[in-house]
């Protein structure tokens, strides 16, 4: 597509979300852009707000829209219900509960899918299949059925042209970002263009389908032979690209209350099962579900937590998981100094900001928690918090963060529906500090720095060789050097005496290096 082509397409695009925008009176950004108040109010005058968003907050006023514009957008509110840096934690807080529902498509369309996925008649691969949806969503739904051998299976189906519904829509953000990132330098540090990326690979990885099943399996895999947590097992003979088979899930819904209590269930139990299955899947694994509303979550008869749906799912690598351990240590004890530092040694925050003047904007955050009992504390929101102020401090954004703030507001919000009094951090402590223990102790920190030496010793020959090859290449390309200190470098000093001093000096170097890159 030529870019007049493009510029055109997205125009009128814009003119139908714009008109809807307006309906729902969103478009208050824009009387802070010179130029555009007065275009506003002749906006509002074509456009009155819709009867139905009066009231209404901004958050909520966009959660409207977006969901009338359509399965594309509701993604894009779901992306941007992590962003409190960008739009607020109250917008915020009101897009996270954007519904990712829509009407079911007809069972017929979903048999066409599943046998042209499969490649066999439905018949062949179902004693029973119910052609009636049991949930519906932006990207597929889900139908229940039964396998020839008896099990009692969930099957997913994606929406059939929803890949290509998707693709126009995130072409359209991306462009919409790298407008905005031209026209207002000050945007890039919220980094929109990474925005749309990440939305765009998060998109991507739940359009096929086998993703998912590999997430469902490495998370089981994660939390084997715990009695507590249980995943769905995949059946991959009847799981492909656009058709995903679980074993069906019998339990109750966790964010039903009255039917758990109903059922004899701990509710204390649950909550404690819940926070140390997050704990596990955060701190110990780095490898978390990253949409723990309740509708995901069962409580099965014998207590276990049973997760379903694992289209979004985070990562979040080792160096960071210390950063969130330090973190949380830092803002629980009231330590504003080393929760300061902490950004400053992951390099999150430049070296040219001041830390005297973080830790005062930490202190800031933090002070009004000390006293609170801890089950009024919530570590998500204290996050989304300090996320708001580090635009102040040039601190890029860190989407891997931005993503775990969303699930533990999620996941503290489950934990308080079932028990008031009770606070997930509180609960998991003695797992938190034997993680900090192994992890964040000096023997632990001598193991990891030996560690990360050995594995530089094991490049050095590669070190070596490319320092060989460099210069002697930079030697055949005219930049002179002693002769001797060419076959020294190179290993021709006779009987080597010459060459190993320089090979040791460099290695040791070379291991520095490397090794500083590595922390």
């Amino acid at each position: 597509m030529t870019a007049l082509l493009r510029w055109l397409r997205h125009s009128l695009a814009l003119l139908r979300i714009g008109f809807l925008l307006a309906r729902a009176d969103v478009l208050f950004p824009l009387e802070r852009m010179p130029g555009f108040p007065a275009l506003l109010w002749i906006i509002r005058r074509l456009c009155p707000p819709a009867a139905a968003v009066r009231g209404m907050r901004p958050g909520q006023r966009l959660a409207w829209a977006l969901q009338r514009l359509g399965p594309s957008f509701i993604k894009l509110g779901q992306a941007l219900s992590i962003r409190s840096d960008l739009i607020g934690e109250t917008a915020a807080t009101d897009l996270s509960s954007l519904q990712d529902r829509l009407p079911p498509f007809p069972g017929v369309e979903a048999r066409a899918v599943i046998e042209a996925e499969l490649g066999h008649p439905l018949e062949q691969l179902f004693a029973r299949f119910d052609e009636e949806a049991v949930a519906a969503a932006s990207v597929a739904q889900v139908h229940f059925a039964e396998t020839p051998d008896g099990r009692r299976v969930a099957v997913k189906v994606l929406r059939p042209g929803i890949e290509a519904a998707f693709a126009r829509d995130l072409d359209l953000f991306l462009w919409l970002a790298q407008r905005l990132e031209a026209s207002l330098p000050q945007t890039r540090r919220l980094r929109p263009i990474d925005v749309v990326g990440q939305l765009a690979q998060s998109v991507t990885l739940e359009m096929d389908l086998r993703y998912e099943a590999a997430s469902a399996s490495e998370l089981a895999e994660n939390f084997r032979g715990d009695p507590a947590f249980r995943v769905p097992k995949v059946d991959w003979e009847r799981t492909a690209r656009r058709v995903i088979t679980t074993e069906r899930v019998d339990g109750i819904p966790i964010g039903d209350k009255a039917a758990l209590i109903a059922a004899g269930h701990d509710l204390r139990a649950i909550v404690t099962n819940a926070a140390t299955f997050f704990f596990n899947m955060v701190l110990r694994d780095g490898f978390f579900h990253a949409d723990l509303h309740p509708g995901n979550l069962f409580v099965a008869a014998d207590g276990a937590i049973v997760a379903v749906d694992f289209g979004i799912m985070g990562r979040i690598d080792r160096k960071h998981r210390i950063y969130l351990a330090d973190l949380l240590t830092g803002f629980l004890t009231g330590d504003y100094k080393r929760v300061a530092e902490v950004h400053f040694e992951a390099g999150f925050v430049p070296a040219t900001e001041s830390v005297e003047a973080f830790t005062l904007a930490c202190r800031s955050i933090g002070e009004p928690l000390m006293g609170r009992p801890m089950a009024e504390i919530s570590v998500g929101r204290l996050l989304s918090q300090l996320f708001q102020i580090t635009h102040q401090f040039n601190m890029e954004t860190q989407p891997q963060l931005l993503m775990l703030q969303k699930t533990m507001v999620l996941a503290e919000g489950v934990g308080r529906n079932l028990d008031d009094s009770s606070n997930m951090w509180v609960l998991t402590q003695p797992l938190i500090e034997e993680w900090m223990i192994a992890n964040r102790s000096a023997p632990a920190r001598a193991i990891e720095t030996l560690t990360g030496l050995l594995k530089s010793l094991e490049r050095l020959p590669a070190v070596i060789a490319a320092t060989e090859r460099l210069v002697l290449n930079a030697t055949a390309n005219g930049i002179t050097l002693h002769p001797e200190t060419v076959k020294a470098v190179s290993g021709g000093a006779r009987g080597g005496r010459l060459a190993w001093p320089l090979w040791v000096i460099a290695a040791l170097i070379a291991v520095a290096m490397i090794h500083g890159w590595h922390r």
